[in-house]
């Protein structure tokens, strides 16, 4: 059934090449997961209502779910040092005139007008996963290629890491320095990182490569000598060629992204409801421990996760992960008080990390690796489309019937995601099935 290999990110650490995009993407990472929270938490410091706290982060949270996707299928068309730098540039253009307008103490609308162009904000977790796929998947490495589960692994703990210290950072300094001083940093941070993985040219994917690779494999098997031509020609086909959105031709990817998206609600809601509760209790710092001791057992389990080799198929694997993340989860109805919450969060984190580097490795199988930046895109918009939705709904729950009931509409969606999963098996298997032939090609 599986195998386990302690010494799988030996093979990962020895890829010296790749040591400048994780660390240009490791620093975009802690913008990216600061800037929301970091965006309420600097305006209602500066004097601004928690209302306009809240829109102005729903606007940056819509921008985002709406823009970044198409950001990512641009970069997959023309390369990441094409596209990257230049929404970079726009994303921060957004955050400055926010910054100015915060330290001015201007007028709320121009806050509105700020956000939107900070919807452009590429995706570091999709630039760096895309990047690893091509490495790996174009025999790039050679030999030396690690596994991509051992490579989504290790990707899900530097996520983890980034979103568990990231809003920290960002409220630390605002609070203790100057409102604007957390998403300043956060902003610094994020243009070091960029260019870092800009001047990064060695490893980035080539448009069209997994379209080539095709190719030129079945070229090979019908005449060697034409090879070359073939690879040529399908480079050309695939730069000239507009593709549609991955979301319109993959319904592997529609399914992930509904999974996601209750994925994201699920997880939001219980933060959020976690907070209320030990505000009913009477004691805050309650949220605070039972919220750091989850990312730190979710943080472990994926590490180990990945030196962990499973032998059965990966439809199978999505659907065992999502029916376990969804009973772990699910039994928040249960929550009454301060133990039975650190016995179910400590427990159901420890599925958390494998549902997720599951969830990248199958969106990996089922799409051409040209196209992975734009998927892994879509998935993490339906993420942070269910985080939107989730903490709006339950905070009207808990302002009406308390953070009981909260913990019954979180388990809801918690019990939504293997539900889907399910109605989609079909889908799921049928998708995998087409993708392993074409995996197969691009190793020709």
């Amino acid at each position: 059934m599986s195998s386990f290999n302690p010494k799988v990110y030996a093979d990962l650490l020895r890829v010296r090449q790749a040591y400048a995009f994780e660390a240009g993407c490791f620093l975009m990472r802690f913008y990216a997961y600061m800037m929301n929270i970091g965006t309420v938490t600097m305006l209602t410091l500066a004097g601004y209502s928690f209302f306009v706290a809240g829109l102005t982060s729903s606007i940056i949270a819509l921008s985002t779910f709406f823009i970044a996707p198409r950001v990512s299928k641009l970069v997959d068309e023309r390369g990441q040092h094409r596209v990257v730098p230049v929404a970079a540039a726009i994303t921060m253009a957004g955050l400055a005139a926010m910054l100015v307008n915060i330290a001015a103490h201007g007028p709320e609308w121009a806050l509105f007008v700020a956000a939107l162009p900070m919807g452009f904000v590429p995706n570091p977790q999709a630039l760096a996963r895309a990047r690893w796929t091509f490495l790996i998947r174009s025999g790039r490495l050679g030999d030396a290629a690690p596994d991509l589960r051992t490579m989504f692994s290790y990707e899900g703990v530097l996520d983890d890491i980034g979103f568990m210290f990231s809003p920290s950072i960002s409220i630390a300094l605002a609070s203790a320095i100057t409102p604007v001083a957390g998403l300043l940093a956060g902003g610094i941070s994020f243009a070091v990182g960029t260019t870092l993985l800009t001047l990064s040219r060695s490893t980035e994917p080539v448009p069209g490569w997994s379209d080539a690779a095709r190719s030129a494999g079945a070229s090979r098997a019908v005449d060697a000598a034409g090879a070359s031509g073939a690879d040529a020609d399908a480079a050309s086909a695939a730069k000239a060629a507009r593709p549609k959105s991955v979301l319109r031709t993959s319904g592997v990817v529609r399914m992930l992204f509904a999974v996601m998206f209750f994925v994201g609600a699920f997880f939001s809601v219980f933060d959020a409801t976690t907070v209320a509760l030990s505000e009913e209790l009477g004691n805050p710092n309650i949220a605070s421990v039972v919220l750091i001791v989850a990312s730190c057992v979710s943080m472990v389990t994926g590490f180990l996760f990945g030196m962990v080799r499973l032998r059965i198929p990966q439809y199978a694997q999505l659907l065992v992960t999502a029916v376990i993340i969804g009973c772990a989860y699910g039994s928040m109805f249960l929550v009454d008080s301060a133990l039975s919450l650190f016995i179910m969060s400590t427990i159901a984190a420890l599925f958390y990390a494998p549902l997720l580097i599951t969830v990248n490795a199958t969106c990996e199988r089922a799409v051409p690796g040209s196209r992975i930046t734009e998927a892994i895109t879509w998935m993490n918009a339906g993420m942070s489309c269910g985080m939107a939705f989730g903490p709006s709904v339950s905070g009207i729950i808990v302002d009406t019937w308390g953070a009981a009931a909260s913990f019954d509409f979180g388990a809801v969606l918690a019990f939504a995601v293997p539900v889907t999963a399910l109605l989609g098996a079909r889908i799921l298997k049928q998708g995998l099935q087409k993708s392993y032939e074409v995996v197969g090609q691009e190793h020709l």
